[in-house]
């Protein structure tokens, strides 16, 4: 389904992929309208503004109205409980909105939902149950399955793994890495830097978002994984950074024993622990289905990481 320039795609969630997604489409003359709670102190020019809370039905759907498609790359609270209360209600908000008004869903998923996994992650891997954070999504994504099935909507989910990039302040190779180098500190990991692990390049996976915007029907009701570049591990990639910043690779790991402690005083920290299986093994995702499918050319760790850590040198200066 190739959208022209007149139909409208409403981007609801202007963070870094919501923002990737709608500079793409700007840079293609296409109609958009971005919907939040605040409008954004950096809304483009060429887009239109709503404001939207996606908890609530009547103001997902007012938000949607006329569009053909809509983008959710919405994010919540990084909190277990806020992900179980929340999540489902607004996915049901937007299933709605989509069955009223027509429109296709493109959604940001991720890939909690598997749970512990110790071979490359596929899309036809078993959703997990536990724990909180992996329920909520699991339960989520059964919502828009048997939605799909039942023939009321179109979805089509894009799942890639923690992702990085410039203004990517939120993750392990933000505010935790690249930030604390350029200010001449250590960078502080949650996670042991010697472990392999996929990343994804937020502007990869804006382009990957409207890959699917323009993919035919037959392309939706499924996931599709994010392509990543090759694997390597968060010292070899902080290393990257440090090099492109002139700086020293200092990083200051935190051990996996702590981690439980510093939870009863960090709430995030704790909300993290949850997640460690994300970390004590290899997490390597398997995105051939997308790449046979769509396209392969990954921006390389090279460039993309020396693009990130410019760009968080940029900021302190």
């Amino acid at each position: 389904m190739k959208t022209t320039s007149t139909e409208l795609i409403v981007i609801f969630g202007y963070g870094p992929v919501g923002k990737a997604t709608a500079a793409r489409l700007i840079s293609q003359g296409r109609n958009i309208r971005i919907a939040q709670r605040k409008p954004p102190v950096d809304l483009p020019v060429e887009a239109r503004f709503i404001e939207c809370d996606a908890l609530d039905a009547h103001s997902v759907l007012r938000a949607a109205q006329s569009a053909s498609q809509i983008v959710v790359s919405i994010g919540l609270e990084y909190d277990g409980k806020v992900w179980q209360d929340s999540w489902p209600k607004a996915m049901s908000n937007f299933i709605d909105a989509c069955e009223a008004t027509g429109a296709r869903m493109v959604f940001l998923d991720n890939m909690y939902m598997y749970g512990p996994q110790n071979a490359p992650l596929r899309e036809d891997m078993p959703l997990s149950d536990y724990p909180r954070k992996p329920a909520a999504r699991s339960a989520i994504t059964r919502m828009w399955q048997d939605a799909t099935a039942a023939g009321r909507v179109k979805v089509a989910a894009l799942r890639p793994p923690d992702f990085y990039g410039p203004g990517v302040t939120q993750s392990h190779l933000g505010d935790q890495a690249f930030l604390p180098l350029a200010k001449g500190k250590s960078a502080t990991l949650a996670c042991n830097p010697d472990m392999p692990h996929d990343f994804a390049y937020v502007p990869d996976i804006g382009r990957a978002m409207v890959t699917l915007l323009d993919a035919p029907d037959q392309d939706f009701n499924q996931a599709w994984h994010m392509p990543c570049a090759p694997t390597l591990t968060p010292r070899q990639i902080i290393d990257i950074g440090a090099k492109a910043m002139n700086v020293k690779p200092r990083i200051m790991a935190l051990p996996a024993w702590s981690l439980p402690f510093l939870g009863l005083f960090m709430p995030f920290i704790r909300e993290l622990h949850e997640m460690r299986f994300q970390w004590d093994r290899p997490y390597l995702v398997d995105a051939e289905k997308f790449k046979r499918h769509f396209w392969s050319d990954i921006t390389p760790f090279e460039e993309g990481v020396k693009a990130t850590a410019l760009s968080f040198q940029h900021l302190t200066n």
